[in-house]
C-alpha cells in the first residue's frame, strides 16, 4: 500500500505573535492570491487591459517583493498583501506597507503590467522604443540621481522613478496611458514626455488583440520555495532601505535648538523629537515620496545628536516643529539630489 503524503497543518497567522511570525520561514506561511483582496485587484488590472483593447494578461504570484522578472511577461507581488496580519507585520517593521491600498497597489500593478508587456512582446527591441526611452542596455543602477522638476518624465510612482533606467521609464508612461480616465493628453501637453505617450498609445493600438510573442508561465522565487525566515528577511530589507549618512546635523541642530543656561528647565530637544517623531516621519514621506524607514533614520540621528549635545526647545513648540519640518524635508531633499536614491522596484 503506497505511503499516504503527510498533510502540513495551515498556520494560522492571526495567533502568532510578532516574534513568533518573524521565526517562520516565508515557505511556511502557506499563502495563495485566490479570495484575497490581491485577486480583486488583478482582475481590475485584467479590465483595465480589456479597456484598452490589450489580449494579453501578465499572470502573478506570490514573492518577498514587488517585481517582473527579465524574459518572463509576469508580476511579482509581496506576500505580505495576501494577509492583512502580514501587512501589520511590514508596517512595524519598515514603516511603510508597500502597495497597501487598494489605488497604490493598482498603481504598482499597472507599472509591473508595463514590464510584462514589454517582455510579452518583446517591445525593447524595436528601435523606436530605444530612440523614444534610451538604450535599454545601459547598466541597472543601485542609486539614481533624479531631476524632480523634469519635464521629459512621466510623474506616477513617488521619488520620479521614470528617472531610474530607460525600462522604467516605458513602464511608468505605459501606468499613466493605461489608468482609467486618464487625462494624459492635458496633463503633459507642452511636456517633452508628451511623445512618449504617444508612442506608447500608437504601440497599444499596433498591439491590440495580438497573443504575445513571449508566453512563458514561469515563477521566479516564488514564496513557497524561499527557505529565509521573515526575521531574516527584514533585517535585509532594513539594511536596503537604511542610511549610510555622515552626521552633518550639528550646525542646523544649534540654529533650532539650545545648550545655553537660560534654556535648561525647557524640555530637551530629543524627547521633543520622541514625540513628533511619527508625524514627522509620515509628512515628509508624503512631500518627499522617500520610504518612512530613511526618513526615519535621519530623525534617529538628530534625536541621538540632540541627546549628545544637551540641546533644549529655545523657540515656542509650534515654531520649533514647524522649522524641523522644514529641516527634515530639506535633508531628505539632500540626501536624493546627492544621487543615493535607491532603485526599488
Amino acid at each position: 500500500m503506497a505511503k499516504r503524503k503527510k498533510q502540513s497543518k495551515k498556520i494560522n497567522l492571526n495567533f502568532l505573535s510578532d516574534s513568533e511570525l518573524l521565526d517562520l520561514r516565508m515557505c511556511d506561511l502557506g499563502l495563495s492570491i485566490p479570495g484575497t483582496v490581491v485577486e480583486d485587484r488583478i482582475e481590475q488590472l485584467y479590465d483595465e487591459l480589456t479597456d484598452r483593447g490589450i489580449a494579453f494578461r501578465p499572470h502573478c504570484w506570490l514573492s518577498d517583493e514587488w517585481f517582473s522578472p527579465d524574459g518572463i511577461p509576469g508580476i511579482a507581488i509581496p506576500f505580505y498583501l495576501a494577509h492583512p496580519r502580514l501587512m501589520r507585520l511590514e508596517r512595524k517593521q519598515v514603516l511603510d506597507v508597500e502597495g497597501g491600498t487598494h489605488d497604490w497597489c493598482l498603481k504598482i500593478l499597472r507599472h509591473e503590467a508595463g514590464h510584462a508587456i514589454d517582455t510579452a512582446y518583446r517591445l525593447r527591441r524595436r528601435k523606436s522604443y530605444r530612440d523614444t526611452f534610451g538604450r535599454v542596455s545601459v547598466p541597472y543602477p543601485d542609486y539614481y540621481r533624479p531631476k524632480p522638476y523634469s519635464r521629459s518624465y512621466v510623474q506616477h510612482l513617488d521619488m520620479w522613478y521614470a528617472q531610474s533606467h530607460p525600462v522604467e521609464d516605458f513602464a511608468e508612461t505605459f501606468a499613466v496611458w493605461l489608468r482609467p480616465r486618464s487625462r494624459w493628453r492635458t496633463q503633459y501637453r507642452g511636456w517633452p514626455a508628451i511623445k512618449k505617450l504617444e508612442y506608447v498609445c500608437d504601440t497599444m493600438r499596433g498591439l491590440k488583440n495580438r497573443k504575445p510573442t513571449v508566453s512563458s508561465r514561469i515563477h521566479v522565487d516564488p514564496l513557497r520555495s524561499l527557505k529565509k525566515t521573515l526575521r531574516e528577511h527584514y533585517e535585509n530589507k532594513r539594511a536596503h532601505y537604511g542610511l549610510e549618512h555622515p552626521n552633518f546635523y550639528d550646525r542646523d541642530l544649534r540654529r533650532l535648538f539650545s545648550d545655553k543656561p537660560e534654556y535648561a528647565k525647557n524640555v530637551s530637544a530629543s524627547a521633543f523629537l520622541r514625540r513628533i517623531r511619527t508625524e514627522l516621519r509620515k509628512s515628509v514621506a508624503k512631500w518627499t515620496g522617500e520610504y518612512q524607514y530613511t526618513i526615519d533614520q535621519v530623525l534617529s540621528e538628530m534625536i541621538e545628536r540632540c541627546r549628545e549635545l544637551k540641546l533644549r526647545l529655545s523657540s515656542s513648540e509650534p515654531d520649533t516643529k514647524r522649522d524641523v519640518m522644514i529641516l527634515v524635508t530639506v535633508q531628505t531633499m539632500n540626501f536624493l539630489h546627492e544621487g543615493h536614491h535607491r532603485v526599488a522596484l
